[in-house]
């Protein structure tokens, strides 16, 4: 018990603060990357829902394909060609090769791949809202913009929050696939704490643990954000 205790200190040669770090890193990507599927998501389900049928046939080509392929082989795939592509980019205009940091490469690789489920989630919200709101902003005479900020937004947002709970809780374990291209977070720190000490065990229930605790304080805070929104409606019995 002893010797786990000082296995899991903060300070060497305990290995709690590296944990920590890792758990921080952790959050980071997956706030980063579930942000940008956000923002993927909401421009390709509106792409869906207003859009020609040139851009809704490349929408539907990237959700299907992306869903489609094992998200370890798309995170291998998207850092790997990105890397390459974003060098190319840079040597043909004259500059130098450069590495992408960690953090951004692993926001880019997730929140790419969390878009193609973001639209979805997003559009089915969308296409959840009564009709008749929608027909009772524009007989009031609002614009496009104001009905879809003030009216449809607003309203498809408890029907959206279940799924992108989800998408977030995704989130924060598929960073646990950056691990095989080196970034360094939760699931990194934990290989190489029980590599170097060999309690795996130990440091594996630890790791568990962390993303436990992660994922219950997350699951508080949707549900708090739910129960806002779904202020007002009718509950069903």
């Amino acid at each position: 018990m002893e010797n786990a205790l000082e296995l899991l200190a903060l300070s060497p040669p305990g290995w709690g603060g590296n944990l920590l770090r890792g758990l921080w890193s952790t959050f980071q990507i997956a706030l980063g990357a579930y942000i940008l599927g956000l923002a993927l998501g909401l421009f390709g389900a509106f792409g869906k829902i207003y859009g020609g049928p040139v851009l809704r046939g490349v929408l539907t080509t990237y959700t299907t394909v992306i869903r489609a392929v094992p998200e370890l082989v798309l995170i291998l795939l998207l850092y790997y060609l990105g890397t390459d592509l974003l060098n190319m980019a840079l040597t043909s205009m004259g500059f130098e090769r450069t590495d992408i940091s960690g953090l951004w490469a692993g926001i880019y690789v997730i929140g790419f791949v969390q878009g193609a489920y973001s639209t979805e989630v997003l559009r089915g919200a969308f296409q959840a809202v009564p009709f008749g709101q929608i027909e009772a902003a524009r007989a009031i005479g609002m614009s496009a913009f104001k009905s879809h900020w003030r009216i449809i937004l607003p309203a498809m947002i408890p029907f959206a929050l279940p799924g992108l709970a989800n998408l977030w809780l995704i989130a924060t374990k598929e960073t646990a696939l950056l691990a095989v291209v080196g970034f360094s977070e939760l699931a990194l720190e934990t290989k190489q704490a029980a590599g170097i000490t060999k309690a795996y065990f130990m440091f594996y229930v630890a790791a568990a643990a962390l993303y436990l605790m992660l994922s219950l304080v997350s699951t508080g805070v949707f549900s708090l954000v739910e129960r806002r929104f779904r202020r007002g409606q009718p509950t069903q019995s």
